[in-house]
């Protein structure tokens, strides 16, 4: 029954600490996917214009007040070598030139304000898979076709194979076709963004031959932050990170890493008690075998081996359980919370490197929690134990 009882705690423990890990590393994938499905994890562009100090002529002072001049866009310098030094880079997936600005769409008597985005068609999917966005047409910006989002061709009334007149600044004017729409889950990115070829956003935007960004998306999302540093000190523009552009979400994953780890410690210290009180209750309920053993010569490191040797087993077997247990919980919580359309509200992820470390932690538990039992039997003396038995 003590055995029994052990078991069952060890693997409610490690059920737990399955399902919380799933249901946290699910959520924040899905976060992430969701946050960085639609932006690169560095952004590079040219650094803003500074403001000249200003002299007083009667006084030939610093003026206090310097007016910061307007910003305007402007082209990185030799992209082309450093879009080749960006993507010889091992930690980097993909990288980009983009045009980007802001421009109208006007059709007919109606106009919106939209963020326009010269792109290279061959590899921004490496930044952003459009294609899978599609809900009609094609991902086709060559020449003057342009792909927009589902609600700013809702605004316009906009189909596939409609025309589309885009005006930017400087009445920089030219008439595009539809070749699709997209629908990135966002309502405000749908309204509002434009794709069309680089070399017409080159020609909108008054940048002939330039770029005013390069995207570039990373092995490690989590390295974007020192990987936009040493960027931006070794090319002198500047250099965002997600981890930058996106701090509150940033601090909401790592406020469920800590709820998680704190919770966990909880239930494996918990487990550790048990364990304890478990074997130490066995070493008095022993002790006159203890004594007996130890008066026909067994060691004690002997003993110590025993009792760590229990202690491993019933965290190795309340594991195989817990693992059972936890998968069950997670895919049963999963079917349950559904949206609409039968995806899951909340993801799980259960995977083979969350299994071993439920089977370490478990393990390490059962000798953690089986260490200081097996000190108390090793110490028994063997007169004293039967003595009092």
């Amino acid at each position: 029954m003590q055995t029994a009882l052990i078991l069952g705690g060890i693997g409610t423990g490690v059920g737990v600490i399955i399902f919380l890990s799933a249901l946290i590393s699910g959520l924040q994938a899905s976060i992430i996917e969701r946050t960085l499905g639609t932006q690169a994890h560095v952004v590079l562009q040219p650094p803003e214009e500074e403001a000249r100090p200003q002299l007083d002529r009667a006084h030939q002072d610093v003026l206090a007040h310097i007016q910061r001049p307007a910003q305007r866009l402007r082209t990185i310098l030799g992209w082309p070598r450093l879009l080749a030094d960006l993507r010889s880079r091992p930690d980097v997936t993909a990288a980009t030139p983009t045009v980007e600005g802001s421009a109208f769409a006007l059709r007919g008597t109606a106009n919106r304000s939209v963020a326009l985005r010269g792109v290279d068609s061959d590899s921004y999917g490496g930044i952003l898979d459009l294609r899978s966005k599609l809900v009609e047409g094609t991902f086709d910006v060559t020449g003057t076709h342009a792909v927009v989002g589902v609600e700013l061709a809702k605004e316009l009334g906009l189909g596939v194979g409609d025309t589309l007149r885009l005006v930017a600044p400087d009445d920089h004017t030219e008439l595009f076709t539809i070749s699709g729409l997209f629908d990135v889950g966002i309502t405000d990115l749908n309204l509002r963004w434009v794709f069309i070829s680089l070399r017409s956003g080159q020609t909108l935007m008054d940048l002939s031959g330039g770029v005013s960004s390069i995207q570039v998306k990373l092995r490690d999302i989590f390295s974007a932050e020192q990987v936009a540093r040493e960027l931006g000190a070794a090319t002198g523009l500047k250099s965002d990170s997600w981890m930058t552009l996106n701090s509150q979400i940033l601090m909401g994953l790592r406020s469920q890493d800590s709820s998680s780890i704190m919770i966990q410690f909880l239930v494996i210290l918990a487990v550790v008690l048990g364990i304890a009180s478990v074997l130490v209750v066995s070493v008095i309920q022993k002790g006159r075998q203890i004594g007996i053993m130890r008066a026909f010569g067994t060691r004690q490191e002997q003993v110590l081996r025993i009792f760590l040797l229990q202690g491993g087993l019933l965290g190795l077997v309340g594991s195989v359980a817990g693992i059972l247990l936890g998968t069950l919980m997670a895919l049963g919580f999963q079917r349950l919370a559904t949206n609409p359309d039968g995806s899951p509200l909340f993801p799980v992820a259960l995977t083979l490197q969350l299994y071993g470390r439920s089977v370490l932690v478990a393990l390490g538990t059962g000798l953690v929690g089986s260490w200081l039992p097996a000190r108390r039997a090793a110490a028994l003396d063997p007169a004293v134990a039967i003595r009092n038995e």
